[in-house]
């Protein structure tokens, strides 16, 4: 499918399907609707009397035109108010009016939406954006496709001749949602921890950036105990990836992302049982690594003056004679020791080397993305990521790169004295804490493998997945991340 700009304005436009964004404020009918309106011979004002269109956000309407006239069918994408319209309300809108002309089978569609804020760049990359997760199909362990029969050829967006690199972005951004989105989909007998090892070269020698991946013994010789102990159940080996994309000249910030990257996790000798468990769901625990690589793949090709780190320690939490027991002690790369009372907070025994390693670079600022805790969950529900941070400048470019993407996330404390419940007798400290606040006793246990890097945890245990349909996002992987990440990286 082509993304282009159109130089024909809205009444003159000729094609399958015109899709027109209207607020609540343009009805009654006036100005630029109004013409269209008589152009059309009355359509447009019979659409929304037949429909009872109201234009609320994310309401839509769409009737045929006629078969030899400039356009075929029309479609009306509702905005809501204009004083609540919001680069999310725009992207919303791009991916309906793609989904619904896909729906009525038009090849060449003209989207005619209007600016966020009096920003044409945003708006434009926001709608294309929409509409290219929207008609995203992951149909590659079907032995046959549920729509094999239509695509839409063309869209070509109204009132935007300037935008050409906006489109260009969009494209970009969207290849890095679709690449994470595919990397948590695929089952864990396809996406291993050597598969993912082979994305990261795969964008390394598609985009031109470099690429290092550290083996086993290369991890045992840097002390990478804690990561290392969650593998050791495995038949598949582990793979340390970092992927690093440096800018011509000097970077003016050098920033790293690190992602949780637990191919397959079982729970090790703490098994995953019983109702809720979400065994049968634990592919996605290598989302925080698919947005990682989906970042990648963005920032990649986007190029922007900042050098940055692509980081994720790749295994799987399996049980064997091998696998660690409850109790073991084991050693991070950073010389702390963790006794291990819950094999099943594996995460963040290979955040912690991850987060050495990271440290070691010399970074202005790090974040990990990690689906670390059912109690995130629980205080958040699955449309909202948990942020930790005790540096509120890092925090607040976070927020703002969220809003921006349209990832809802909220900052959760930092409750320094939860941590006393995670001292251990044995050793520097256990790896799970009491039963509540979970999630805030994860990040207080991330933080002790920071020194000085301004850092940050989001835990994106929730808004990984979908089970319910959106507007750009059918059931399953979202992608969530790579879009806030791509965001904190230009801003």
């Amino acid at each position: 499918m082509d993304l282009h700009l159109s130089t024909q304005p809205v009444l003159d436009w000729t094609g399958d399907c015109l899709a027109i964004g209207v607020t609540e404020a343009d009805l009654p009918l006036s100005g630029g609707l109004a013409d269209l309106d008589s152009k059309l011979s009355g359509v447009v004002q019979e659409l929304i009397d037949e429909s009872e269109f109201k234009a609320a956000a994310d309401s839509s309407a769409v009737i045929r035109v006629g078969s030899s006239g400039p356009v075929r069918k029309l479609a009306l994408i509702g905005l809501g108010k204009p004083e609540a319209m919001t680069l999310e309300t725009l992207r919303r809108a791009g991916a309906i009016a793609a989904r619904l002309a896909k729906k009525e089978k038009c090849k060449v569609v003209g989207m005619s939406l209007p600016t966020w804020n009096a920003d044409t760049s945003l708006s434009a990359q926001g709608i294309c954006e929409g509409a290219l997760l929207a008609l995203h199909e992951d149909n590659r362990f079907k032995s046959e496709s549920d729509d094999k029969s239509f695509a839409i050829e063309r869209i070509e967006l109204i009132g935007y001749p300037n935008e050409a690199p906006a489109i260009a972005r969009a494209q970009q951004v969207a290849d890095g949602v679709i690449l994470a989105r595919e990397l948590v989909a695929a089952p864990p007998n396809v996406a291993t921890p050597a598969m993912l090892a082979e994305t990261a070269e795969a964008i390394a020698r598609d985009h031109g950036i470099e690429v290092e991946i550290l083996e086993k013994e290369a991890c045992e010789a840097l002390g990478m105990g804690a990561f290392l102990g969650v593998a050791q159940a495995s038949d598949l080996p582990p793979k340390f990836i970092h992927l690093t994309y440096k800018p011509t000249g000097t970077p003016r910030r050098k920033l790293a992302i690190i992602g949780k990257g637990l191919t397959f996790d079982s729970g090790g000798l703490n098994i995953k049982a019983g109702a809720g468990s979400m065994i049968e769901m634990m592919k996605f625990d290598m989302g925080g690594a698919a947005a990682t690589l989906g970042a990648a793949k963005a920032i990649a090709q986007i190029k922007p003056d900042v050098e940055v780190h692509f980081i994720s320690a790749a295994a799987e939490n399996m049980i064997s004679g091998n696998a660690l027991h409850p109790g073991d002690i084991i050693t991070a790369s950073n010389g702390k020791t963790i006794e291990v009372n819950n094999t099943d907070a594996e995460g963040r025994l290979t955040l912690a080397d991850a987060l050495v390693f990271a440290e070691k670079l010399g970074l202005d600022a790090m974040i990990d993305l990690a689906t670390l805790t059912g109690a995130c969950i629980v205080a958040l529900g699955d449309s909202i990521a948990g942020l930790w941070s005790p540096d509120d400048t890092l925090a607040g470019e976070i927020e703002a790169a969220s809003v921006t993407a349209g990832e809802k996330l909220w900052r959760m404390p930092l409750e320094e004295k939860y941590f006393e419940g995670m001292k251990s007798l044995a050793a520097d400290m256990k790896n799970t804490g009491p039963r509540f606040g979970g999630s805030i006793t994860a990040a207080l246990f991330l933080k002790q493998f920071v020194k000085e890097t301004a850092w940050a945890h989001l835990d994106i245990a929730g808004p990984v997945w979908n089970e319910r349909e959106n507007a750009y996002n059918s059931p399953g992987a979202t992608g969530y991340g790579v879009r806030t990440l791509v965001n904190w990286v230009l801003s």
